[in-house]
Protein backbone atom coordinates (compact mmCIF):
# COMPACT_ATOMS: atom_id res chain seq x y z
CA UNK A 1 0.00 0.00 0.00
CA UNK A 2 2.90 2.48 0.70
CA UNK A 3 4.78 1.61 -2.74
CA UNK A 4 1.44 2.55 -4.49
CA UNK A 5 0.57 5.39 -2.51
CA UNK A 6 4.15 6.99 -3.37
CA UNK A 7 3.66 6.38 -7.14
CA UNK A 8 0.35 8.01 -7.12
CA UNK A 9 1.94 11.11 -5.77
CA UNK A 10 4.66 11.44 -7.91
CA UNK A 11 2.11 12.57 -10.84
CA UNK A 12 0.46 14.60 -8.65
CA UNK A 13 3.31 16.51 -7.61
CA UNK A 14 4.26 16.75 -11.01
CA UNK A 15 1.05 17.94 -11.78
CA UNK A 16 1.03 20.46 -9.52
CA UNK A 17 4.63 21.78 -10.34
CA UNK A 18 2.94 22.15 -14.12
CA UNK A 19 0.43 24.33 -12.80
CA UNK A 20 2.47 26.27 -10.65
CA UNK A 21 4.96 27.00 -13.44
CA UNK A 22 1.71 27.60 -15.80
CA UNK A 23 1.09 30.38 -13.45
CA UNK A 24 4.47 31.94 -13.98
CA UNK A 25 4.13 32.21 -17.86
CA UNK A 26 7.61 34.05 -17.99
CA UNK A 27 7.58 35.23 -21.48
CA UNK A 28 5.49 38.75 -21.30
CA UNK A 29 6.33 41.28 -23.15
CA UNK A 30 7.95 44.35 -21.54
CA UNK A 31 5.70 47.06 -21.57
CA UNK A 32 6.41 50.13 -23.19
CA UNK A 33 6.34 52.86 -20.65
CA UNK A 34 7.93 55.78 -23.19
CA UNK A 35 6.04 56.58 -26.12
CA UNK A 36 7.37 55.42 -29.05
CA UNK A 37 6.80 58.61 -31.17
CA UNK A 38 6.85 61.70 -28.68
CA UNK A 39 4.48 64.63 -30.69
CA UNK A 40 4.82 68.20 -29.91
CA UNK A 41 2.11 69.67 -27.34
CA UNK A 42 0.09 71.93 -29.79
CA UNK A 43 -0.41 72.30 -33.23
CA UNK A 44 1.02 75.43 -34.89
CA UNK A 45 -2.49 76.70 -35.57
CA UNK A 46 -4.29 75.94 -32.11
CA UNK A 47 -7.37 74.99 -30.66
CA UNK A 48 -8.26 74.40 -27.24
CA UNK A 49 -11.47 72.53 -28.11
CA UNK A 50 -11.51 68.88 -27.87
CA UNK A 51 -11.27 67.54 -31.27
CA UNK A 52 -14.77 66.74 -33.25
CA UNK A 53 -15.32 62.85 -33.59
CA UNK A 54 -18.36 62.52 -35.40
CA UNK A 55 -19.69 62.17 -38.60
CA UNK A 56 -17.99 65.42 -39.40
CA UNK A 57 -19.91 65.65 -42.75
CA UNK A 58 -23.60 66.34 -41.73
CA UNK A 59 -22.43 69.89 -40.72
CA UNK A 60 -22.13 70.89 -44.21
CA UNK A 61 -25.88 70.79 -43.68
CA UNK A 62 -27.09 68.95 -47.14
CA UNK A 63 -29.27 65.46 -46.59
CA UNK A 64 -28.76 64.49 -49.72
CA UNK A 65 -25.00 64.49 -49.39
CA UNK A 66 -25.31 62.49 -45.88
CA UNK A 67 -27.42 59.72 -47.79
CA UNK A 68 -24.48 59.15 -50.01
CA UNK A 69 -22.59 58.73 -47.54
CA UNK A 70 -24.22 56.34 -45.46
CA UNK A 71 -25.17 54.16 -49.02
CA UNK A 72 -21.43 53.85 -49.74
CA UNK A 73 -20.45 53.30 -46.33
CA UNK A 74 -22.80 50.38 -46.43
CA UNK A 75 -21.74 49.00 -50.37
CA UNK A 76 -18.36 49.77 -51.14
CA UNK A 77 -16.69 46.90 -52.86
CA UNK A 78 -13.39 48.23 -50.70
CA UNK A 79 -15.55 48.10 -47.32
CA UNK A 80 -17.16 44.76 -48.50
CA UNK A 81 -13.44 43.37 -49.04
CA UNK A 82 -12.29 44.87 -46.16
CA UNK A 83 -15.04 42.88 -44.10
CA UNK A 84 -14.19 39.71 -45.50
CA UNK A 85 -10.77 40.26 -44.14
CA UNK A 86 -12.01 40.80 -41.04
CA UNK A 87 -13.58 37.74 -40.54
CA UNK A 88 -10.87 35.53 -41.91
CA UNK A 89 -8.87 37.28 -38.91
CA UNK A 90 -11.39 36.93 -36.48
CA UNK A 91 -11.45 33.07 -37.53
CA UNK A 92 -7.84 32.97 -37.20
CA UNK A 93 -8.05 34.25 -33.68
CA UNK A 94 -10.07 31.84 -32.92
CA UNK A 95 -7.76 29.41 -33.73
CA UNK A 96 -4.66 30.76 -32.09
CA UNK A 97 -6.78 31.02 -28.75
CA UNK A 98 -7.59 27.49 -29.14
CA UNK A 99 -4.85 25.74 -27.61
CA UNK A 100 -5.61 27.01 -24.61
CA UNK A 101 -8.62 24.86 -23.58
CA UNK A 102 -8.24 20.54 -23.68
CA UNK A 103 -9.53 18.61 -26.66
CA UNK A 104 -11.68 16.28 -26.46
CA UNK A 105 -12.60 13.71 -29.44
CA UNK A 106 -14.64 10.62 -29.78
CA UNK A 107 -13.39 7.11 -31.44
CA UNK A 108 -14.76 3.94 -32.65
CA UNK A 109 -13.68 0.93 -33.96
CA UNK A 110 -14.82 -2.41 -35.35
CA UNK A 111 -12.51 -5.59 -35.97
CA UNK A 112 -13.89 -8.76 -37.83
CA UNK A 113 -11.07 -11.79 -38.33
CA UNK A 114 -11.37 -14.67 -39.86
CA UNK A 115 -8.73 -17.56 -39.31
CA UNK A 116 -8.29 -20.97 -40.51
CA UNK A 117 -6.29 -23.70 -38.79
CA UNK A 118 -5.12 -26.80 -40.77
CA UNK A 119 -5.11 -30.45 -39.25
CA UNK A 120 -7.56 -32.84 -37.85
CA UNK A 121 -8.79 -30.51 -35.66
CA UNK A 122 -8.31 -27.36 -37.91
CA UNK A 123 -11.19 -25.40 -39.38
CA UNK A 124 -12.19 -21.56 -39.74
CA UNK A 125 -13.00 -19.59 -36.82
CA UNK A 126 -14.54 -16.34 -37.13
CA UNK A 127 -13.96 -13.24 -34.25
CA UNK A 128 -15.55 -9.92 -33.74
CA UNK A 129 -14.54 -6.79 -31.76
CA UNK A 130 -16.07 -3.56 -30.89
CA UNK A 131 -15.01 -0.75 -29.41
CA UNK A 132 -15.66 2.95 -28.39
CA UNK A 133 -14.15 5.58 -26.10
CA UNK A 134 -13.19 9.00 -25.86
CA UNK A 135 -9.90 10.76 -26.07
CA UNK A 136 -8.33 14.13 -24.21
CA UNK A 137 -5.57 15.99 -24.53
CA UNK A 138 -4.06 19.15 -22.89
CA UNK A 139 -0.68 21.10 -23.35
CA UNK A 140 -0.07 22.88 -19.78
CA UNK A 141 1.15 26.54 -20.88
CA UNK A 142 4.43 26.12 -18.85
CA UNK A 143 6.06 29.22 -20.49
CA UNK A 144 2.86 31.41 -21.80
CA UNK A 145 3.52 30.59 -25.10
CA UNK A 146 -0.14 29.78 -26.30
CA UNK A 147 -1.13 32.22 -24.25
CA UNK A 148 1.31 34.51 -26.13
CA UNK A 149 -0.22 33.28 -28.94
CA UNK A 150 -3.64 34.06 -28.75
CA UNK A 151 -3.10 37.38 -27.55
CA UNK A 152 -0.91 37.79 -31.18
CA UNK A 153 -4.52 36.46 -32.54
CA UNK A 154 -6.42 38.78 -30.47
CA UNK A 155 -4.20 41.96 -30.93
CA UNK A 156 -4.27 40.96 -35.12
CA UNK A 157 -8.26 41.04 -35.46
CA UNK A 158 -8.38 44.42 -33.31
CA UNK A 159 -5.48 45.55 -35.73
CA UNK A 160 -8.05 44.45 -38.79
CA UNK A 161 -10.99 46.35 -36.97
CA UNK A 162 -9.15 49.19 -37.21
CA UNK A 163 -7.89 49.13 -40.66
CA UNK A 164 -11.55 48.68 -41.62
CA UNK A 165 -12.10 51.55 -39.94
CA UNK A 166 -9.44 53.55 -41.81
CA UNK A 167 -11.04 52.42 -45.15
CA UNK A 168 -14.57 53.44 -44.04
CA UNK A 169 -12.82 57.09 -43.02
CA UNK A 170 -11.20 57.03 -46.67
CA UNK A 171 -14.66 56.28 -48.40
CA UNK A 172 -16.62 58.76 -46.41
CA UNK A 173 -13.62 61.29 -47.47
CA UNK A 174 -13.52 60.39 -51.01
CA UNK A 175 -17.44 60.51 -51.36
CA UNK A 176 -17.79 64.49 -49.81
CA UNK A 177 -14.73 65.48 -52.08
CA UNK A 178 -16.58 64.06 -55.15
CA UNK A 179 -19.79 65.64 -54.25
CA UNK A 180 -18.00 68.91 -53.98
CA UNK A 181 -16.45 68.55 -57.31
CA UNK A 182 -19.49 67.87 -58.59
CA UNK A 183 -20.91 70.98 -57.57
CA UNK A 184 -17.35 73.00 -58.39
CA UNK A 185 -18.40 71.53 -62.21
CA UNK A 186 -21.85 73.04 -62.13
CA UNK A 187 -20.68 76.21 -60.77
CA UNK A 188 -17.83 76.75 -63.27
CA UNK A 189 -20.08 75.13 -66.23
CA UNK A 190 -22.92 77.93 -65.50
CA UNK A 191 -19.91 81.04 -65.14
CA UNK A 192 -18.83 79.55 -68.74
CA UNK A 193 -22.45 79.72 -69.97
CA UNK A 194 -22.61 82.94 -68.96
CA UNK A 195 -19.54 84.36 -70.69
CA UNK A 196 -20.47 82.87 -73.80
CA UNK A 197 -23.72 84.99 -73.25
CA UNK A 198 -21.26 88.29 -72.77
CA UNK A 199 -18.53 87.49 -75.50
CA UNK A 200 -21.64 86.95 -78.24
CA UNK A 201 -23.03 90.54 -77.44
CA UNK A 202 -19.95 91.54 -77.85
CA UNK A 203 -19.56 90.37 -81.00
CA UNK A 204 -22.57 91.56 -82.33
CA UNK A 205 -21.90 95.10 -80.46
CA UNK A 206 -18.49 95.06 -82.89
CA UNK A 207 -19.62 93.40 -85.54
CA UNK A 208 -22.64 96.13 -85.90
CA UNK A 209 -19.67 99.07 -85.45
CA UNK A 210 -17.96 97.39 -88.28
CA UNK A 211 -20.42 97.84 -90.61
CA UNK A 212 -20.53 101.06 -89.69
CA UNK A 213 -16.86 101.66 -90.46
CA UNK A 214 -16.16 102.24 -86.39
CA UNK A 215 -14.42 99.32 -85.83
CA UNK A 216 -11.59 97.18 -87.64
CA UNK A 217 -12.36 93.64 -89.11
CA UNK A 218 -9.48 92.75 -86.33
CA UNK A 219 -11.52 93.79 -83.93
CA UNK A 220 -14.53 91.31 -85.00
CA UNK A 221 -11.65 88.74 -85.58
CA UNK A 222 -10.26 88.67 -81.84
CA UNK A 223 -13.50 88.57 -80.57
CA UNK A 224 -14.40 85.56 -82.05
CA UNK A 225 -11.19 84.04 -81.40
CA UNK A 226 -12.27 85.13 -77.81
CA UNK A 227 -15.35 83.19 -78.31
CA UNK A 228 -14.67 80.25 -79.80
CA UNK A 229 -12.11 80.12 -76.67
CA UNK A 230 -14.74 80.73 -74.16
CA UNK A 231 -16.66 77.81 -75.73
CA UNK A 232 -13.99 74.91 -75.86
CA UNK A 233 -13.90 75.65 -72.05
CA UNK A 234 -17.48 73.99 -71.61
CA UNK A 235 -16.51 70.33 -72.79
CA UNK A 236 -13.84 69.13 -70.08
CA UNK A 237 -16.06 70.74 -67.94
CA UNK A 238 -19.13 68.63 -68.64
CA UNK A 239 -16.70 65.55 -69.14
CA UNK A 240 -15.04 66.03 -65.65
CA UNK A 241 -18.55 66.14 -63.90
CA UNK A 242 -19.57 62.47 -65.64
CA UNK A 243 -16.23 61.02 -64.74
CA UNK A 244 -16.49 62.35 -61.17
CA UNK A 245 -20.58 61.20 -61.15
CA UNK A 246 -19.34 57.72 -62.29
CA UNK A 247 -16.21 58.20 -59.58
CA UNK A 248 -18.77 58.71 -57.02
CA UNK A 249 -21.25 55.24 -58.52
CA UNK A 250 -18.42 53.36 -58.08
CA UNK A 251 -17.77 54.77 -54.12
CA UNK A 252 -21.51 53.60 -53.21
CA UNK A 253 -21.32 50.11 -55.12
CA UNK A 254 -23.33 50.74 -57.84
CA UNK A 255 -22.79 50.55 -61.92
CA UNK A 256 -21.44 53.98 -63.45
CA UNK A 257 -24.50 56.23 -65.24
CA UNK A 258 -27.03 55.20 -62.30
CA UNK A 259 -26.21 58.06 -59.45
CA UNK A 260 -27.43 61.58 -59.57
CA UNK A 261 -26.90 64.51 -57.58
CA UNK A 262 -29.16 67.33 -57.36
CA UNK A 263 -27.59 70.94 -57.83
CA UNK A 264 -26.36 72.48 -54.32
CA UNK A 265 -23.87 75.35 -53.77
CA UNK A 266 -20.43 74.57 -52.20
CA UNK A 267 -20.64 75.41 -48.71
CA UNK A 268 -18.08 77.70 -47.38
CA UNK A 269 -16.16 76.25 -44.24
CA UNK A 270 -17.24 77.24 -40.67
CA UNK A 271 -14.92 78.30 -38.07
CA UNK A 272 -12.37 75.91 -37.53
CA UNK A 273 -12.94 72.50 -35.56
CA UNK A 274 -11.83 71.85 -32.48
CA UNK A 275 -8.19 70.09 -32.94
CA UNK A 276 -7.65 68.62 -29.32
CA UNK A 277 -3.79 68.18 -28.58
CA UNK A 278 -1.75 66.21 -30.81
CA UNK A 279 -1.33 63.35 -28.76
CA UNK A 280 -5.00 62.66 -29.36
CA UNK A 281 -4.30 61.46 -32.52
CA UNK A 282 -2.90 58.33 -30.82
CA UNK A 283 -6.46 57.58 -29.81
CA UNK A 284 -8.97 59.25 -32.69
CA UNK A 285 -6.43 57.89 -36.00
CA UNK A 286 -7.79 54.00 -37.08
CA UNK A 287 -4.19 53.80 -38.78
CA UNK A 288 -2.23 54.33 -35.44
CA UNK A 289 -4.17 52.76 -33.32
CA UNK A 290 -3.61 49.69 -35.66
CA UNK A 291 -0.26 50.20 -36.10
CA UNK A 292 0.14 50.26 -32.19
CA UNK A 293 -1.83 46.95 -32.14
CA UNK A 294 0.16 45.29 -35.00
CA UNK A 295 3.76 46.43 -32.94
CA UNK A 296 1.63 45.17 -29.53
CA UNK A 297 0.97 41.66 -31.45
CA UNK A 298 4.83 41.64 -32.76
CA UNK A 299 5.70 41.86 -28.96
CA UNK A 300 3.90 38.60 -27.87
CA UNK A 301 5.48 36.98 -31.30
CA UNK A 302 8.60 37.52 -29.67
CA UNK A 303 7.24 36.02 -26.25
CA UNK A 304 5.58 33.35 -28.55
CA UNK A 305 8.94 32.30 -30.09
CA UNK A 306 11.07 32.09 -26.97
CA UNK A 307 8.79 30.18 -25.36
CA UNK A 308 8.89 27.97 -27.95
CA UNK A 309 12.66 26.84 -27.21
CA UNK A 310 11.81 25.12 -24.19
CA UNK A 311 10.01 21.60 -23.50
CA UNK A 312 6.48 21.51 -23.66
CA UNK A 313 4.04 19.19 -21.31
CA UNK A 314 1.16 17.39 -22.96
CA UNK A 315 -1.31 15.36 -20.48
CA UNK A 316 -3.69 12.76 -22.76
CA UNK A 317 -6.19 10.42 -21.14
CA UNK A 318 -8.36 7.66 -22.68
CA UNK A 319 -11.33 5.63 -22.14
CA UNK A 320 -12.76 3.05 -24.00
CA UNK A 321 -15.62 -0.02 -24.10
CA UNK A 322 -14.75 -2.86 -25.62
CA UNK A 323 -16.66 -6.29 -26.44
CA UNK A 324 -17.01 -9.29 -28.81
CA UNK A 325 -20.68 -8.23 -29.36
CA UNK A 326 -22.33 -4.96 -29.60
CA UNK A 327 -24.55 -6.73 -26.09
CA UNK A 328 -21.04 -6.58 -24.05
CA UNK A 329 -19.89 -3.70 -25.60
CA UNK A 330 -19.89 -1.81 -21.84
CA UNK A 331 -18.73 -4.71 -19.79
CA UNK A 332 -15.16 -4.15 -20.52
CA UNK A 333 -13.82 -0.76 -20.40
CA UNK A 334 -9.89 0.54 -19.87
CA UNK A 335 -8.86 4.35 -18.50
CA UNK A 336 -5.60 5.78 -19.51
CA UNK A 337 -3.75 8.55 -18.19
CA UNK A 338 -0.49 9.42 -19.61
CA UNK A 339 2.06 12.34 -19.60
CA UNK A 340 4.53 13.75 -22.55
CA UNK A 341 7.49 15.96 -22.27
CA UNK A 342 8.63 16.90 -25.49
CA UNK A 343 11.74 19.84 -26.17
CA UNK A 344 14.19 20.47 -28.64
CA UNK A 345 17.96 19.43 -28.07
CA UNK A 346 19.05 19.91 -31.50
CA UNK A 347 17.41 21.93 -34.50
CA UNK A 348 20.15 23.33 -36.14
CA UNK A 349 19.18 26.88 -34.89
CA UNK A 350 15.94 27.10 -36.29
CA UNK A 351 13.76 27.67 -33.32
CA UNK A 352 16.53 31.03 -32.44
CA UNK A 353 16.21 32.23 -35.88
CA UNK A 354 12.78 32.20 -35.21
CA UNK A 355 13.24 34.45 -32.61
CA UNK A 356 15.52 36.64 -34.32
CA UNK A 357 12.51 37.14 -36.93
CA UNK A 358 10.12 38.09 -34.16
CA UNK A 359 12.40 40.92 -33.04
CA UNK A 360 13.15 42.45 -36.52
CA UNK A 361 9.35 41.79 -37.21
CA UNK A 362 9.08 44.37 -33.68
CA UNK A 363 11.81 46.67 -35.13
CA UNK A 364 9.64 47.23 -38.60
CA UNK A 365 6.84 47.62 -37.24
CA UNK A 366 8.18 50.22 -34.34
CA UNK A 367 9.44 51.88 -37.68
CA UNK A 368 6.01 51.97 -39.14
CA UNK A 369 4.08 53.00 -36.01
CA UNK A 370 6.47 56.18 -35.57
CA UNK A 371 5.79 57.07 -39.42
CA UNK A 372 2.57 56.43 -39.08
CA UNK A 373 2.39 58.50 -35.97
CA UNK A 374 4.52 61.71 -37.50
CA UNK A 375 2.26 61.17 -41.00
CA UNK A 376 -1.10 61.78 -39.17
CA UNK A 377 0.47 64.78 -37.47
CA UNK A 378 1.93 65.81 -40.62
CA UNK A 379 -1.47 65.73 -42.35
CA UNK A 380 -3.04 67.79 -39.86
CA UNK A 381 -0.56 70.32 -40.40
CA UNK A 382 -0.67 70.33 -43.75
CA UNK A 383 -4.11 70.75 -44.00
CA UNK A 384 -4.41 73.58 -41.46
CA UNK A 385 -1.52 75.48 -43.68
CA UNK A 386 -3.19 74.79 -46.76
CA UNK A 387 -6.35 75.96 -45.44
CA UNK A 388 -4.50 79.23 -44.06
CA UNK A 389 -2.67 80.18 -46.59
CA UNK A 390 -5.96 79.22 -49.32
CA UNK A 391 -8.26 81.78 -47.26
CA UNK A 392 -5.19 84.43 -47.93
CA UNK A 393 -4.84 83.32 -51.81
CA UNK A 394 -8.52 83.85 -52.21
CA UNK A 395 -8.40 87.13 -50.69
CA UNK A 396 -5.67 88.29 -53.12
CA UNK A 397 -7.63 86.43 -56.30
CA UNK A 398 -10.97 88.20 -55.18
CA UNK A 399 -9.07 91.89 -55.02
CA UNK A 400 -7.68 90.86 -58.31
CA UNK A 401 -11.03 90.14 -60.08
CA UNK A 402 -12.18 93.17 -58.34
CA UNK A 403 -9.57 95.08 -60.46
CA UNK A 404 -9.97 93.20 -63.98
CA UNK A 405 -13.43 94.44 -63.91
CA UNK A 406 -13.04 97.97 -62.97
CA UNK A 407 -10.40 97.38 -65.94
CA UNK A 408 -12.87 96.40 -67.84
CA UNK A 409 -15.16 99.20 -67.31
CA UNK A 410 -12.66 101.82 -68.20
CA UNK A 411 -11.37 99.80 -71.56
CA UNK A 412 -14.99 99.46 -72.87
CA UNK A 413 -15.25 103.31 -71.93
CA UNK A 414 -12.44 104.34 -73.94
CA UNK A 415 -13.32 102.01 -76.84
CA UNK A 416 -16.83 103.47 -77.07
CA UNK A 417 -15.65 106.88 -77.68
CA UNK A 418 -12.89 106.02 -79.87
CA UNK A 419 -9.49 106.94 -77.71
CA UNK A 420 -8.42 103.12 -78.03
CA UNK A 421 -8.42 100.11 -80.01
CA UNK A 422 -10.05 97.28 -78.81
CA UNK A 423 -7.28 94.72 -77.60
CA UNK A 424 -7.36 96.13 -74.13
CA UNK A 425 -11.08 95.42 -74.21
CA UNK A 426 -10.29 91.74 -74.65
CA UNK A 427 -7.60 91.68 -72.25
CA UNK A 428 -9.52 92.95 -69.81
CA UNK A 429 -12.38 90.54 -70.56
CA UNK A 430 -10.33 87.64 -70.98
CA UNK A 431 -8.59 88.55 -67.45
CA UNK A 432 -12.11 88.82 -66.10
CA UNK A 433 -12.81 85.84 -67.22
CA UNK A 434 -10.23 83.45 -65.95
CA UNK A 435 -10.04 85.19 -63.39
CA UNK A 436 -14.36 84.12 -62.54
CA UNK A 437 -13.27 80.09 -63.31
CA UNK A 438 -10.47 80.08 -61.01
CA UNK A 439 -12.44 81.55 -57.98
CA UNK A 440 -14.65 78.77 -58.50
CA UNK A 441 -12.02 76.50 -58.36
CA UNK A 442 -10.17 77.75 -55.62
CA UNK A 443 -13.70 77.86 -53.28
CA UNK A 444 -13.64 74.01 -54.02
CA UNK A 445 -10.32 74.01 -52.97
CA UNK A 446 -10.71 75.83 -49.74
CA UNK A 447 -13.50 73.26 -48.67
CA UNK A 448 -11.98 70.15 -50.18
CA UNK A 449 -8.41 71.40 -47.62
CA UNK A 450 -11.38 71.42 -44.61
CA UNK A 451 -12.34 67.77 -45.76
CA UNK A 452 -8.43 66.62 -45.88
CA UNK A 453 -8.58 68.34 -42.44
CA UNK A 454 -11.54 66.17 -40.71
CA UNK A 455 -9.80 62.95 -42.35
CA UNK A 456 -6.64 64.11 -40.86
CA UNK A 457 -8.12 64.57 -37.68
CA UNK A 458 -9.69 61.04 -37.36
CA UNK A 459 -12.55 60.18 -35.53
CA UNK A 460 -14.70 57.38 -33.27
CA UNK A 461 -17.53 57.24 -35.47
CA UNK A 462 -16.43 54.13 -37.58
CA UNK A 463 -17.10 52.03 -34.01
CA UNK A 464 -20.77 51.86 -34.75
CA UNK A 465 -20.51 49.82 -37.95
CA UNK A 466 -21.82 46.60 -38.43
CA UNK A 467 -21.25 43.68 -41.04
CA UNK A 468 -23.17 43.71 -43.47
CA UNK A 469 -23.42 40.21 -43.93
CA UNK A 470 -23.97 39.39 -40.89
CA UNK A 471 -27.45 39.03 -39.41
CA UNK A 472 -27.87 38.39 -35.39
CA UNK A 473 -31.18 36.42 -34.34
CA UNK A 474 -31.44 36.40 -30.69
CA UNK A 475 -28.26 34.48 -29.69
CA UNK A 476 -27.30 32.71 -32.71
CA UNK A 477 -25.39 34.36 -35.11
CA UNK A 478 -25.53 33.94 -38.75
CA UNK A 479 -23.58 34.67 -42.08
CA UNK A 480 -25.65 35.85 -44.93
CA UNK A 481 -24.81 36.24 -48.87
CA UNK A 482 -27.14 39.61 -48.89
CA UNK A 483 -25.46 43.18 -49.02
CA UNK A 484 -28.28 45.02 -47.16
CA UNK A 485 -29.15 42.50 -44.43
CA UNK A 486 -27.26 42.61 -41.30
CA UNK A 487 -27.27 44.04 -37.86
CA UNK A 488 -25.14 47.13 -36.47
CA UNK A 489 -23.92 45.82 -33.68
CA UNK A 490 -20.35 45.51 -32.89
CA UNK A 491 -18.79 42.13 -35.54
Amino acid sequence: MKGNSKSAAVPAAVTLLAVLLAACSPFRPDARTEPAAPLPVAYTLYSDKPAETGKWWEALGNSELNGLVETALAANFDLEQAWARLRQVRAVAVQSAAGKYPTLGATGDYKHTRSYTKGTKGGTATGETHAIGLEAGYELDLWGRIEAEAKGGELDYRASREDLSASAMTVAGEVVSRWLEIQSQRRKERIIEEQIKTNRTYLELIELRFRNSISTALDVYQQRQNLAKVNALLPPVKSREQLLLNELALLMGRPAGSVTVADAEVPEPRALPGLGLPADLLANRPDVRSAGLSLSSADWAVAAARADRLPSLTMAGTGQFTGAQLGTLFDNWILTLAGAVAGPIFDGGFRKAEVDKARAVVDERLAAYKSTVYTAFKEVEDALAEEKWQKRYLDALSAQLQASRVSLREAVSRYSQGLDDYLPVLSALMSVQDLEVSMASERTNLMLYRVALYRALGGTWTDSLADPAITVTGSVTTYSHSKKTGSKGQP
